[in-house]
């Protein structure tokens, strides 16, 4: 058996990064799940990323 296969057979426990509509449709399917609000640092913008660096 590959250790995929058994992957498969145990329970999900999911942590979402991402849209928050992809974890709202696995609790309507009773999926264990936790939202997490992620942003990426700076709003994604790398000049202002570059500028937080420097403060520290």
């Amino acid at each position: 058996m590959h250790k995929i296969d058994e992957l498969f057979k145990k329970d999900l426990k999911v942590i979402n990064i991402g849209l928050e509509s992809f974890s709202k449709d696995l609790k309507e399917q009773e999926v264990p799940v936790v939202q997490m609000d992620w942003r990426p640092r700076a709003g994604g913008n790398k000049k202002l990323a570059s500028l937080l660096d420097r403060l520290k």
